[in-house]
């Protein structure tokens, strides 16, 4: 061969090394991810295998024009291509889809939602409670408590529809000064991987639950909520809510309730007693004492019964009680001192009892003028004292003489 036919086959081979190889695809990390999805799997493969074949093919021919001549022997196969592991550092394939239980044939929408993705996702919640309230389509949960914000509160994941892939469970807050409406939503993503509202699993109402405290999502893809009575708040500690932990499962597309109480019992603080008495006015009694009546009226003013009313009348010690009017005291109150005593039964809520009550001094005893103070207070089921939000109005100052 002469020089100026090297020339040009090797003018040929430049030609082709610019041309054609500059549209080979090495693999790399995203097609390791096409790969791992499955897309484009075939269409890449045979590409890249019919190129390494030309290439092949060219260099091999090169070589036998430049080199000695060769007996003809086997042909090597065209080599097979395998995905790289992903380099560290850069994002890992998506995993493979999981069938769901429902239907062997669907695959489970890829890709597991953390509590920042989350967050910064687009998404459109339940609708609250009728009233003021905050947005709900379109809208980015906040990461903290600002005022008519939707603030995500607690976040958990787990499996909740069976197909699975874990989703994301939270606890959302519409904030409206110290409180505000309150609902846990599950979500998911679809098939093209965005954020989407799976289902509310449960709200806070006027009545009860008031407030949630608490989630968890457990193995069985139950969602479980603690659910307190009373919302803290405008002297409500939250301490003195009752709380139950009440577990959901997704059923026929929504979250029913399948596991703990259902209803809450009295909450003790949920009372507001309310007294008012008149004065006592002591006159002569024909066997030289001195006696006198007054009028205690005590009003339950809250939204719960009161297991036990305690009444305490602060007049001096020589002012015994005295008359039919102590009757509905649970206790005696003529064994007790100063003050005097009288433990009455349960006082419904809205309800109000009205007592006369008499007192003596024993003749040849002197009481002055003085005040003297008349306390009501609840009391629980083990007769011990109960809190309540608003206190002022338990007592009150009666004048004695």
């Amino acid at each position: 061969m002469s020089e100026q036919e090297i020339l040009d086959l090797a003018e040929e081979f430049a030609h082709y090394r610019r041309t054609v190889l500059a549209e080979v695809e090495v693999p790399g990390p995203a097609a390791v991810r096409r790969t791992a999805r499955g897309r484009g799997r075939r269409r890449l493969g045979t590409y890249t295998a019919t190129v390494l074949a030309l290439f092949g093919g060219a260099a091999v021919g090169y070589a036998a024009m430049n080199g000695p001549d060769r007996e003809p022997g086997p042909v090597d196969p065209t080599p097979t291509i395998s995905a790289s592991p992903t380099p560290s550092g850069s994002a890992s394939p998506a995993p493979s889809p999981s069938l769901t239980s429902g239907s062997p044939t669907a695959t489970a929408p890829g890709g597991k939602i953390s509590r920042a993705q989350l967050l910064a996702a687009s998404v459109t919640l339940p609708a609250w409670r009728a009233g003021p309230g905050c947005s709900t389509s379109g809208i980015r949960l906040s990461a903290d408590d600002r005022e008519e914000a939707n603030w995500l509160v607690a976040f958990d994941q787990g499996d909740v529809d069976g197909d699975g892939v874990q989703e994301a469970v939270a606890l959302v807050q519409c904030v409206l000064g110290t409180g505000g409406p309150m609902q846990v939503v599950a979500f998911d993503r679809d098939q093209q991987g965005r954020i989407v509202t799976l289902g509310r699993v449960v709200a806070t109402s006027i009545d009860k639950p008031q407030w949630l405290f608490a989630l968890d999502v457990v193995d069985d893809g139950t969602v479980r909520v603690q659910v307190g009575d009373i919302a803290p708040g405008g002297g409500w500690p939250g301490e003195w809510s009752q709380r139950q932990w009440r577990g959901y499962r997704l059923k026929g597309g929504s979250f029913a309730q399948v596991s703990g109480p259902t209803s809450f019992g009295p909450n003790p603080h949920d009372v507001n007693l309310v007294v008012s008495a008149t004065n006592l006015v002591l006159t002569d009694a024909p066997d030289g004492s001195r006696t006198g009546t007054i009028t205690v009226r005590v009003r339950n003013g809250g939204n719960e019964p009161a297991a036990y009313v305690a009444l305490r009348i602060g007049l001096p010690e020589a002012v015994r009680p005295d008359g039919a009017g102590w009757a509905a005291c649970r206790d005696d109150p003529a064994k007790t001192g100063s003050p005097v005593t009288c433990d009455l039964n349960k006082l419904g809520a809205g309800k109000e009892v009205r007592l006369t009550l008499g007192f003596r001094v024993a003749a040849g005893t002197t009481v002055g003028t003085g005040k003297a103070d008349v306390d009501v207070r609840p009391m629980n089921a083990s007769f011990d004292f109960v809190e309540e939000v608003y206190d002022p109005d338990n007592t009150v100052v009666i004048t004695y003489r």
